[in-house]
């Protein structure tokens, strides 16, 4: 090589070295230049040694590369992503949908959800086998430990994973599969705010019979459609669950954890001693219950009482969460709100004076024919379908749907087993659009619904996430919470609604000394018709309307097939209304 010294010629074999001070190399001087040479070279043998042993680390067997994707995808439960993976036999032999459904169930009977999986590094082990680390927390059996064993085999161009059942849950072996054996503790109790109980026992007893009727709800058999939901919670197929009310929306904190074992193949991997439910105290207000069962008079439809500062729900009554209905001009708060905000009208602007409009060749008349319309006040005062059909059509339907969806609808609603309202993502021409502004068209609500909606005008513009646990109320304030409109928009809304009961279409509402705001509605079900029945009456109110303080009380009134809301629902919410100031 040309590096290395070259060897004296031949005859030269007798020439000494040089021995001038200048150009002497010492002993030292050679060594020190070896040691130099040497640097890189001995550098460039550690980095091929780290390259080698990082490359020897990641190029596992066949297969790596999907083993790890299944990995990763089992612990975000992203069936589609392990399912993949598979071989083309195991996918001949089990649907994704299979493939899915077994790994959810085998979860659920260890009482885990699809986010509880975490996975730790393949391994290797030869013989296209490879060992996964899983860690699995559950419910009521605590955190489950174990390695699953994955077989891979060549399928195709590829080296694929076959899947078993028994893949689903570590420590399983080939051919078992998870089971479990579960029993209830004694369910716990529901209070009222003031501590008064509504239920308690096996046999659900109460000190207010004549409240809890009303709010309690019913227990019974594990319902078909929620038997997957149940099952995850450990609780065993015979049971007695919450259906409806305060039962069903307390399901988990009053069934407690379950005792009981789980099994692998006859082998015991996990135990669960189990806990009684607890007491849960409610938002529920007896005198203000009372008041509104009082008020439904027997009547088909639903009551909400509300706390707009923090959520609390007071009282109910009926179908209060579950019966949707066209809102009819209660819904004219939410597309008065966005006209407001979005500046396509303002507190100056002046509408005609008519008895209808023709939008899209078909004519909107007012209620009973009457002639309004003048500034927005004024027209909200008197609901003139002939003014806000025709500025729910000038906001348009991307708007309209927006503002709607901001005081709540088409969300789930935060009240379990309620029903969740709704409203078109399109709403078409110009007449689907005037006719959903007036809460006509396709728009479904509940009272619950409508209650939020007031309550959420009444704090200040900020949506109100209703609740009926205490704990969850006494900590949230009225400054919490996202903003559904301006706060200014809020301001002006308020007014308007003093002004439908101070002299408008709800002064069945009116309370001495209180100032209420409030907002009728009248949904037609069917038309043309003059009869009362083809009409549900409704109206949203809170009070006191303070400019100062947020009010304290909010209500929303469906009657069904009752008449005009101003006749029927009026009254009752002034009723709910005088028992929620009492009860403050």
């Amino acid at each position: 090589m040309s590096d290395q010294p070259k060897k004296p010629r031949a005859g030269n074999s007798s020439q000494s070295r040089p021995t001038s001070a200048a150009g002497q190399r010492s002993s030292s001087d050679a060594s020190s230049l070896m040691k130099r040479r040497a640097i890189p070279v001995a550098v460039l043998a550690a980095l091929a040694f780290v390259i080698g042993a990082v490359a020897g680390a990641s190029s596992g067997g066949a297969g790596e590369s999907e083993v790890r994707a299944y990995a990763a995808a089992w612990q975000k439960g992203d069936w589609a992503t392990m399912y993949a993976q598979l071989t083309t036999a195991t996918k001949k032999r089990t649907t994704l949908l299979g493939f899915a459904d077994e790994n959810r169930s085998t979860l659920a009977t260890a009482t885990a959800k699809e986010s509880s999986v975490t996975t730790g590094e393949p391994k290797d082990v030869g013989d296209g086998r490879w060992q996964i680390p899983v860690t699995v927390k559950t419910r009521i059996f605590g955190t489950v430990r174990g390695t699953t064993t994955i077989r891979t085999a060549e399928d195709g161009d590829a080296t694929k994973v076959v899947w078993t059942p028994s893949l689903a849950f570590p420590g399983l072996k080939p051919g078992q599969r998870l089971t479990r054996q579960t029993t209830m503790l004694d369910r716990g109790t529901l209070l009222s705010k003031d501590g008064q109980v509504l239920a308690e026992g096996p046999t659900r007893t109460s000190a207010v019979p004549d409240v809890s009727s009303e709010v309690v709800g019913q227990i019974g058999p594990i319902p078909p459609e929620r038997a997957l939901e149940i099952n995850s919670l450990g609780i065993p197929p015979d049971a007695q669950v919450g259906t409806s009310g305060l039962e069903l929306i307390f399901q988990p904190e009053l069934a407690g954890l379950p005792a009981g074992t789980l099994t692998a193949g006859g082998r015991v991997i996990a135990r669960s001693k189990g806990a009684a439910g607890g007491k849960v105290r409610t938002t529920i207000v007896p005198s203000v219950v009372r008041a509104s069962s009082s008020a439904m008079s027997g009547r088909q439809g639903g009551i909400v009482a509300l706390n707009p500062r923090n959520g609390a729900v007071e009282g109910f009554a009926g179908q209060a969460f579950s019966l949707l209905q066209p809102p009819g001009s209660t819904f004219k708060i939410i597309s008065t709100a966005g006209a407001l905000d979005a500046g396509t009208a303002t507190t100056k602007t002046v509408f005609p004076m008519q008895s209808g409009i023709e939008l899209s060749g078909f004519r909107l008349s007012n209620a009973g024919g009457e002639v309004c319309g003048g500034t927005l006040a004024q027209a909200f005062a008197e609901s003139c379908n002939s003014v806000f059909a025709p500025l729910g059509a000038k906001l348009g339907s991307a708007k309209l749907v927006a503002v709607a969806q901001r005081f709540g609808f088409n969300h789930p609603s935060p009240i379990a087993g309620a029903a969740q309202s709704t409203i078109p993502l399109e709403l078409g021409d110009d007449l689907n659009v005037g006719s959903s502004a007036i809460g006509q068209g396709e728009v479904q609500a509940s009272a619950l619904q409508m209650a939020i909606v007031g309550a959420t005008v009444a704090r200040r513009g900020r949506l109100v996430v209703p609740t009926l646990n205490q704990a969850v109320a006494d900590r949230t304030k009225a400054s919490d919470g996202v903003r559904a409109i301006k706060a200014s928009t809020a301001r002006l809304l308020q007014q308007f609604m003093i002004g439908v009961v101070s002299g408008g279409t709800g002064t069945a509402a009116q309370i001495p000394g209180v100032t209420v705001a409030g907002k009728t509605g009248t949904a037609e079900l069917r038309s043309p018709s003059e009869e009362p029945e083809d009409t549900d009456a409704w109206f949203v109110a809170f009070a006191p309307a303070d400019k100062k303080r947020v009010a304290g009380n909010a209500v929303g009134v469906m009657f069904v097939g009752a008449g005009a809301g101003g006749e029927t629902a009026a009254p009752a919410a002034q009723t709910v209304l005088s028992a929620m100031l009492a009860a403050d």
